[in-house]
């Protein structure tokens, strides 16, 4: 069975391609769920009306299921609470110029 460390390390490797920082640096993951083989990942955007929204559950599912032992991934999208800059790692606020 995968392992939560397992899911985090590959959702590093999705990018935002706007801001060029993983979706876990941005704070835009909010939690990750295992039941057996399938991942159910809950996470927000930057903005209710991004338009990456099918972007990153494309890239999100590809990758987790490349994984050993999952065989399927949902994505589900969520503004409650909304995404703020403080929820971002010390290095990607730094990164992007963000006074810590």
């Amino acid at each position: 069975m995968v392992s939560q460390e397992e899911i985090i390390e590959k959702l590093k490797h999705c990018l935002d391609p706007e801001l060029g920082v993983n979706i876990i640096d941005l704070g835009l993951v909010y939690g990750v769920n295992i039941e057996g083989s399938k991942i159910n990942v809950l996470m927000t955007l930057t903005t209710p009306g991004c338009p990456l929204d099918s972007y990153f559950v494309q890239d999100i599912t590809g990758k987790l299921k490349s994984l050993k032992g999952v065989s399927d991934v949902s994505v589900e999208l969520t503004f409650d609470p909304p995404w703020s800059p403080n929820k971002m790692s010390d290095e990607s606020k730094d990164l992007l110029g963000f006074v810590n």
